[in-house]
């Protein structure tokens, strides 16, 4: 049984690829279990290596197993997206606590996007 509560902490990202033109990027990330209820870190302005160290917590029940995360470039009028990655929360539920960096693989998976820092932590009910 799978029941409880899921800290994320959206530490730092690096090596993002840049989708803006004219000067740098202004990455920011949504991340959710249900589409429904998305979450979403600030907008770090003109930087490919940005640091959030933001603390998210999702309740978790029965059958929900992906965290999903989608790095985006916030621009005037819409957001590009620079990358997105499924994180299995298996290894978490049976750790407790994983600290490790997430590939934002690009089409195919044949090059990267970049790489998300992420801190989970489970407390089951």
């Amino acid at each position: 049984m799978t029941k409880g509560e899921l800290k994320v902490i959206v530490v730092e990202a690096k090596n993002l690829k840049d989708k803006d033109v004219v000067g740098k990027s202004d990455p920011y990330v949504e991340l959710w279990i249900e589409k429904g209820y998305k979450q979403k870190t600030t907008v770090k302005d003109g930087t490919l290596n940005p640091k959030w160290e933001e603390d998210f917590k999702f309740n978790i029940q029965e059958g929900q197993h992906t965290l999903h995360l989608k790095v985006l470039d916030k621009d005037i009028t819409d957001s590009d997206k620079i990358g997105e990655t499924k994180i299995d929360l298996k290894e978490v539920f049976s750790a407790g606590y994983v600290d490790k960096w997430y590939k934002l693989p690009a089409l195919l998976g044949l090059s990267s996007h970049g790489e998300v820092h992420v801190v989970l932590q489970f407390n089951a009910e």
